[in-house]
């Protein structure tokens, strides 16, 4: 497989023996290209699906809608103990798939299971949430709590998320108006957020270390590996729509599940593609210490984490050094070309 200089080198690591395979995101139990495939069967059923929100016409608006989970960073919750973050993630999921589409989160539900339902621990969930609607604006209009005995091991629960928005229809970001010689922007992330975890935890295992050992890491911060893997999604709610307002913007991508490869490919018309600049942004301690001690290739890397960039703006020329300028810290990476698909360089 070809590699990528993607500048995920040259951190410490746990244990990581010369003989040990590379790890992928397949190999840990996520088949992204069955999941694809899954899309591609659901859409001659349902053709409107596809996009990062669903878009409903009302009036001289688009309902906007999205659902998501956090999959499996749940069981670091469950190990950590960090409980209160969560429901920020859940909300981060739905609402930054949902304001790709340029809408303006109106209101969220949740849906909460477990066998046996922990008072106390579901509180400290839902404060999460509630969190979440407030960093993006909306609010926590309603839920359902599932207490089902035997189907969850004890202390475990499980979480949806569903997100509602509106946007003018003469004002949606549809992607149709990108042309080649567009700027891609990139808006940081404050880790994996909530995507990858699979993959994650398996190298946790390999590694040797505990969800308390610091993070080995060489830029002088001190954090521990539970801490670096549970930090919460940003949510780019409030940024990516005062960037949109001041015009520019053309297509957003929000990098989940896919990475750059899967994801940016999404927003561009027919013919059209990307070309990343690998190395044009700084990429976590965290990632270069997954890389490292799972052995994982480049490629599989860009096509399973965010590696520090959550977000990714299509913007015109005229106006990509002004929102680099007002966005900071934001990165200039890459830009669009001729021929579909992500080109790294």
């Amino acid at each position: 497989m070809r590699r990528v200089a993607v500048s995920c080198s040259g951190s410490g690591s746990g244990s990581s023996s010369a003989d040990e395979e590379g790890m992928t995101y397949k190999g840990a139990g996520v088949d992204i290209d069955a999941g694809t495939e899954l899309v591609r069967r659901i859409r001659k059923m349902a053709p409107g699906i596809g996009g990062f929100g669903g878009l409903f016409p009302h009036g001289d608006e688009y309902l906007v809608a999205g659902t998501d989970g956090v999959g499996t960073k749940l069981k670091l919750a469950f190990e950590t103990g960090i409980h209160d973050t969560i429901g920020i993630d859940l909300v981060a999921m739905s609402v930054n798939d949902i304001v790709t589409s340029g809408a303006k989160p109106l209101f969220f539900l949740d849906y909460f299971a477990t066998s046996r339902l922990d008072v106390d621990l579901a509180e400290k969930v839902i404060k999460g949430i509630v969190d979440g609607c407030q960093l993006s604006n909306c609010i926590l209009l309603g839920g359902e709590t599932a207490e089902m005995p035997d189907f969850y091991q004890e202390g475990e629960y499980d979480l949806s998320g569903f997100a509602v928005g509106a946007v003018k229809k003469d004002k949606v970001i549809d992607g149709k108006n990108i042309v080649e010689g567009d700027v891609l922007i990139g808006l940081p992330s404050s880790g994996v957020h909530s995507n990858g975890f699979s993959l994650a935890r398996r190298v946790l295992e390999r590694s040797g270390l505990s969800l308390t050992d610091p993070l080995p890491r060489n830029d002088g911060v001190t954090t521990t590996v539970g801490e670096a893997l549970m930090a919460p999604t940003v949510i780019y709610v409030k940024q990516v729509l005062e960037i949109i307002s001041k015009g520019g913007v053309k297509g957003l991508a929000h990098i989940t599940g896919g990475g750059f490869t899967d994801n940016i490919p999404r927003v561009f018309p027919k013919g059209l593609g990307a070309k990343i600049v690998t190395g044009s942004w700084e990429v976590p301690p965290v990632f270069k210490w997954l890389q490292q001690v799972g052995k994982i290739e480049d490629a599989e890397m860009l096509r399973t984490f965010n590696l520090g960039v959550g977000m990714v703006l299509v913007v015109s020329k005229d106006a990509a050094d002004r929102i680099l300028e007002e966005s900071s810290p934001a990165y200039r990476i890459g830009e669009v070309i001729q021929g579909e698909g992500v080109h790294y360089a």
